[in-house]
């Protein structure tokens, strides 16, 4: 029999493991850890985790190469596609790894419920007896607190979205605060939302997090610049980013009008090489 238990781990930092992380990573017979392509520094955090985490336990760590999703086509089919050779290869190394059965964990981003296709991929494992999932520190969490706002306005809800679907969609109706994960083509600077705020930010709870709030209009441009710069020092990048119009950015306004807490980023965070 084999059981599969699904462990959220924040976005890298140790200190943001949960007690329930570490202790579902030391009971695993073996973890699988993905290798994606050059991404070097998304595997390393993943092999520290482990050897800070498994210091004298039995656990095995064994690592693949995760499939490339297809470019062209139609994108929920080459999802679908991609997804399916996933699972081949997670079925693979646990029939390589435990032939007799047991228990194997996956470490994932943040949380596995959130706009991760874990779980989904989970459920393609007829091998799989059992699936838990540990719940992680989510990316947008770290965002409002790198930021010190709520994440809400007052007694409103938000729009959790994609920037494929931004870009494509605009601003979804109805919403006045839209957080938008898995953008890498920076949607937020195709809006015309000239009273809209953002508060944005990369590589969140780790050494090199870098963040970036104030008003769209004005930051815009400088955000994709500083996309583009830490993607190229880092070889990858991870952000997100949380918008708002209306009166209510941080609860309250000046009675000039201009929202606080929304002053251009001061000192950002320098990159490798002493780089702004």
């Amino acid at each position: 029999m084999i059981h599969l238990d699904l462990i959220g781990i924040g976005t890298g930092n140790p200190d943001h493991l949960t007690r329930a992380a570490e202790a579902a990573m030391r009971a695993a017979d073996l973890i699988l850890l993905p290798r994606k392509g050059d991404k070097v520094e998304l595997i390393d955090l993943r092999r520290d985790l482990c050897a800070q985490v498994l210091a004298g336990a039995a656990t095995r760590v064994a690592e693949f190469d995760l499939p490339v999703r297809a470019g062209e086509g139609d994108y929920l089919d080459n999802v679908e596609r991609w997804h399916d050779a996933i699972a081949g290869c997670w079925a693979a190394e646990i029939a390589r790894g435990l032939p007799q059965g047991g228990r194997v964990a996956l470490l994932v981003w943040g949380d596995p419920s959130l706009y991760d296709s874990t779980i989904r991929i989970a459920r393609r494992l007829i091998a799989v007896e059992g699936v838990t999932v540990v719940p992680g520190i989510t990316s947008l969490q770290l965002l409002c607190a790198a930021h010190a706002i709520p994440f809400n306005a007052v007694g409103a809800p938000v729009m959790v979205t994609t920037g494929r679907r931004l870009r494509e969609g605009g601003w979804p109706e109805g919403a006045d605060s839209v957080a938008v994960m898995l953008d890498g083509g920076c949607a937020f600077a195709t809006l015309d939302q000239p009273d809209a705020a953002i508060w944005w930010g990369a590589y969140l709870g780790m050494a090199q997090e870098a963040i970036e709030a104030g008003r769209l209009a004005d930051v815009a441009e400088r955000i994709v610049a500083r996309r583009a710069e830490l993607r190229r020092a880092h070889g990858w990048i991870m952000d997100v980013y949380l918008l708002r119009r209306g009166g209510d950015f941080v609860g309250e306004r000046d009675p000039s009008g201009v929202a606080r807490g929304l002053a251009p980023t001061p000192n950002p965070s320098p990159l490798p090489g002493g780089g702004a």
